[in-house]
């Protein structure tokens, strides 16, 4: 439905698997707070086609974390590329007379992406250390305690 970013825009953007348009949506920064997880489970809530999982510790392991932050490259340039066509006036979506009927809706899609780009580029890093940590020992890292690299 491309609704998340109404409830979550800090967390939330949409892929482009379906080619010219929309395809499900995705988590890109995981909530830290309690109205940060309440809006994250709302635009959950309204997602229709069951796009998100609760089961990520079930798939990642420390090994492919690391695989992707090495291919972190890729997942930027493939952001920046869909906020560029989402943000272009000629995208499709913006209707066959050209007309802006879905611009405020693409605009924010695109910004979506760029928001993406940037945590990509500052604060992921941080988080996936941590999150590496918690697939190996189970647990939250102590205060003090060493984060492993990626």
């Amino acid at each position: 439905m491309a609704t998340g970013r109404l409830d979550a825009p800090h967390h939330i953007a949409y892929d482009d698997d379906y080619g010219g348009g929309f395809g499900t949506e995705f988590l890109y920064r995981q909530p830290v707070s309690e109205v940060e997880t309440k809006a994250v489970v709302s635009a959950a809530c309204l997602e229709l086609y069951s796009g998100y999982g609760w089961d990520g510790d079930d798939h990642w392991t420390p090994d492919t974390v690391r695989a992707w932050w090495r291919d972190r490259g890729r997942v930027r340039e493939w952001a920046l590329a869909i906020a560029a066509d989402w943000g272009a006036s000629t995208h499709p979506g913006w209707g066959s007379n050209g007309s802006a009927q879905f611009q405020g809706h693409y605009h924010d899609a695109a910004r979506g992406h760029l928001d993406f780009v940037a945590y990509i580029d500052d604060g992921l890093q941080a988080y996936l250390r941590g999150y590496t940590f918690w697939l190996d020992q189970r647990r939250a890292p102590r205060r003090g305690e060493a984060l492993p690299a990626l």
